[in-house]
């Protein structure tokens, strides 16, 4: 078992460190915030997250980003790295169709478009977007978060 796999983190939301603009120095930052280790490979693939602004990412798009940048990261790596910033609060997972999943660097409230022709995530603006009724939940379960997913085609 190697190191990335080998440690869970707590989720500390709500705890910001101090941001510099320095990508490597964010990224370390971000990792010890929510008590993960900034290992090198961690560090490899956080830089090529969020050292690009706001981003939606499938794990084999960071794979081939990282593949062309020459870190050396197994295809397995960058998807237990995925799963262990999410679960500590770093990244948001959305779903589509259940046969793709997209990892969002944008961890505030909102909803996204699917752009199915180019298979693209894309956040929508309006904050005022809302749900009108709320659907019952089952005895002993709690909404945890809602994910609005709008897909669309081009025109014929």
């Amino acid at each position: 078992m190697n190191d990335e796999s080998a440690e869970s983190a707590p989720s500390r939301v709500g705890r910001h460190p101090a941001l510099t603009g320095c990508p490597w120095h964010d990224v370390n930052e971000m990792l010890q915030s929510v008590g993960l280790r900034p290992t090198r490979q961690r560090m490899a693939l956080g830089w090529l997250l969020f050292g690009k602004g706001a981003r939606h990412l499938t794990a084999e798009m960071l794979y081939e980003e990282a593949t062309l940048a020459k870190v050396p990261v197994s295809l397995a790596t960058v998807y237990n790295t995925l799963n262990q910033l999410t679960d500590a609060g770093l990244l948001r997972q959305v779903s589509v169709d259940g046969t793709k999943t997209y990892f969002d660097t944008n961890v505030s409230a909102h909803h996204h478009f699917y752009l199915e022709n180019s298979h693209e995530l894309v956040d929508i603006a309006d904050s005022h977007l809302a749900l009108t009724q709320m659907p019952q939940v089952p005895e002993g379960y709690e909404i945890a978060r809602i994910d609005m997913v709008v897909r669309l085609r081009k025109k014929r």
